[in-house]
């Protein structure tokens, strides 16, 4: 069956959209020129293509250098000057500027939308007044009462749009916010699920060996070391909580930090002499793919519960973790392990069925899949699917994204 094209990616229509708007800019620009010079222009007809070329470099200017509010202000300030300027002293210019104007235009959606509410009213009046006033600065009569009535819905149009992305990006971040926190409510009870486990075990084990500590002390000694287990196991999934929890919530974790856990993680685990033929296998491709950090969070826990259940109920296996991407937009993670070649030493029971609940609601809820059953070699096998973040050429990212964010938001920091 015939397949039609793939779709483009977010960050090639972006960039094409930036070519798209960059082009549409220039033109704009082409055209002010046109409108000047066939009129023989004198020393001030060509003031408004230069302020329009002024107001292009405060609409791209990084918002490091000055905040968007700022530069929304001085080109407003500086547009309603010039116009001032011209109707005093009785002059006229063939052309109001049409690349001041869609600039202008521009960086009144942008303080609609990220700008302080004080400072979005303020800053905005002003562009208004600025556009609508533009017109004058041609000096006709028809035109002074005609485009200034039409750039009246124009510029409402563009109040309305900066509100309604605005709107939307207050809805985003409260769903972000929802969502953080049910993922540490989540880390919570997965917390209290494991202390509550091991905390029991540790209250039994102690128990028998105050019991046969008198008559039968050889078994005293792999019962102690169970409880230092259990313990240890305890304390490092209430620090895995707490570094979690104080995560700053406009940082997120590099791929190569999870992978630096994850090797700790494996290392620790092989320190036992029984589980001393462990691998952990990351490939090159997953080491290039970005994670969400609740699925960074997902693929961390799925690999502790694993060793965790290794150690419980199949002492002596082999271990082998793999990570590796599946397709384009997807990471796979596998951890199998062989049969148990001893009796396992933990209170009995199956496999955690509270905890493979967990990681698989976890995984669903980070956009993913997780399946666990036996394997054909009569050991244990867990599959779990993550989506895989976009990751466009760095360098070209590097100059294209900075550039169109400008457009419509401010990418400096306040």
């Amino acid at each position: 069956m015939a397949h039609g094209a793939p779709a483009p990616s977010p960050w090639r229509r972006r960039r094409l959209g930036l070519i798209a708007l960059c082009a549409g800019l220039g033109l704009e620009w082409l055209l002010d020129v046109e409108m000047i010079w066939p009129s023989h222009p004198g020393r001030t007809d060509w003031l408004p293509s230069l302020t329009g070329l002024a107001a292009l470099a405060l609409l791209l200017l990084p918002g490091r250098r000055l905040p968007a509010e700022w530069r929304a202000a001085v080109a407003a300030v500086g547009s309603l000057a010039l116009t001032l300027d011209l109707v005093l002293v009785g002059r006229s210019v063939p052309d109001w500027g049409l690349l001041e104007t869609t600039c202008l235009l521009i960086l009144l959606i942008r303080t609609c939308r990220t700008a302080r509410p004080a400072a979005a009213v303020a800053v905005s009046a002003a562009l208004a007044a600025a556009v609508i006033d533009e017109p004058l600065r041609t000096g006709g009569t028809g035109i002074t009462l005609t485009y200034p009535f039409l750039l009246t819905f124009v510029v409402g149009g563009a109040i309305g749009a900066g509100c309604y992305l605005r709107m939307l990006d207050a809805r985003r971040a409260r769903v972000v916010a929802a969502v953080r926190l049910n993922e540490r409510l989540q880390l919570a009870r997965d917390l209290h699920d494991f202390v509550a486990h091991h905390v029991t075990g540790i209250v039994v084990q102690a128990r028998a060996a105050g019991f046969v500590h008198t008559s039968a002390p050889h078994t005293v000694g792999p019962i102690l070391r169970n409880i230092a287990e259990a313990g240890q196991e305890t304390l490092d999934s209430m620090r895995r909580l707490v570094r979690v929890l104080r995560e700053d919530e406009d940082t997120s974790q590099k791929p190569g930090d999870l992978y630096t856990e994850l090797a700790r993680l494996v290392s620790a685990f092989c320190a036992q002499d029984d589980h001393a033929d462990t691998r952990l296998e990351i490939t090159a491709t997953a080491r290039r793919t970005g994670l969400a950090p609740d699925a960074e969070t997902s693929v961390h826990r799925l690999v502790q519960e694993a060793l965790t259940n290794v150690r419980r109920h199949a002492p002596g296996a082999r271990v082998a973790i793999r990570v590796d991407t599946a397709g384009d937009d997807l990471l796979r993670v596998d951890v199998h392990n062989t049969a148990p070649t001893s009796r396992p030493t933990s209170p009995a029971g199956g496999r955690s069925g509270y905890g493979l609940m967990g990681l698989r609601e976890r995984a669903l809820a980070a956009g993913g899949t997780l399946t666990a059953g036996p394997a054909d070699d009569g050991g244990w096998l867990i599959t779990a699917h993550f989506p895989a973040l976009p990751q466009p050429p760095a360098a070209e990212e590097a100059r294209a994204t900075p550039l169109l964010d400008a457009l419509v938001m401010d990418t400096g920091h306040r």
